[in-house]
């Protein structure tokens, strides 16, 4: 069944695409940073991503991840940007289907190729700081909400500082079986929400917590990407230990956050978990 466009997407359509006759059938898809549709026009199918005003989540742009996808353009890398305006972000259609987290495990060598392609790009000139970053997270939640586990762990960080990069590269930032897609031999990383510049080690830390990755996987992915960097991975996994504790708390900020905003039960569950790993 066919929605209802917002009239500012249908103007950016037009705008676009001034050939075609309408605005094309809209279809939402599920989301968790903002509304998100599948927008079908005679003849070329996209992707529409609105920026979320009443429950904003820290470090999601859709201005700015406009920029960097076209900064991709022509690199094989990402989906094609077509336009950004009114807080509406309109891409190519990425087709085929998510990886399943058993087929994850099992690219984990093509995953690491894909990473070093896109490690490789030039920077975006949007540095991810993430001090910043978590202070936002602190400043958006619920007063009542501000625990001192929280403050604790933000005074902490701040004290150390971050880890000075290993290298710096254009990442991602949201790396796990849902944001990609399987196409014959190769993975394309989609949902471009979280990406800018910071130190590579942050990347792979990131997808290997995040993915809950065991000690075998873990050691897999790395060997590969730094074989493929030419960096050497001892190097590699002392740099992304050093990221691990700015994860955890980002990871627990993340999921506080979204319970405060949806309050969804699986949230809260997740929070309090992630919660449990920052003061342990």
């Amino acid at each position: 069944m066919s929605y209802s466009i917002d009239p500012a997407l249908a103007r950016l359509i037009k705008q676009r695409f001034p050939a075609e006759r309408s605005a094309g059938s809209f279809y939402p898809l599920s989301g968790l940073t903002g509304l998100t549709a599948k927008v079908e026009l005679e003849k070329l199918t996209m992707l529409a991503r609105h920026q979320r005003q009443d429950n904003p989540i820290p470090g999601v742009d859709r201005q700015r991840e406009y920029r960097i996808l076209r900064k991709l353009a022509g690199k094989d890398l990402a989906p094609a940007a077509y336009g950004y305006a009114d807080s509406w972000l309109l891409l190519g259609w990425q087709p085929g289907e998510p990886l399943s987290e058993s087929a994850f495990v099992k690219r984990l060598g093509v995953l690491a190729s894909e990473l070093a392609r896109l490690h490789q790009q030039p920077l975006s000139g949007y540095p991810l700081q993430m001090q910043k970053l978590l202070e936002r997270y602190w400043q958006l939640s619920q007063p009542a909400r501000r625990h001192h586990g929280w403050l604790r762990a933000l005074h902490q960080l701040r004290r150390h500082g971050e880890p000075k990069p290993l290298r710096l590269a254009l990442l991602h930032m949201d790396v796990h079986p849902g944001n990609l897609i399987q196409q014959q031999n190769r993975l394309r990383l989609i949902d471009w929400e979280y990406a800018s510049d910071g130190d590579i080690a942050l990347e792979l830390a990131a997808a290997v917590s995040g993915n809950a990755l065991s000690a075998v996987d873990e050691t897999a992915l790395i060997d590969e990407y730094a074989a493929l960097q030419r960096l050497e991975a001892t190097v590699l996994r002392r740099q992304m230990a050093r990221w691990q504790p700015w994860l955890q708390l980002l990871a627990a900020s993340w999921y506080e956050l979204r319970w405060q905003q949806s309050g969804e039960k699986t949230f809260y569950t997740l929070a309090a978990q992630a919660w449990q790993r920052v003061r342990s």
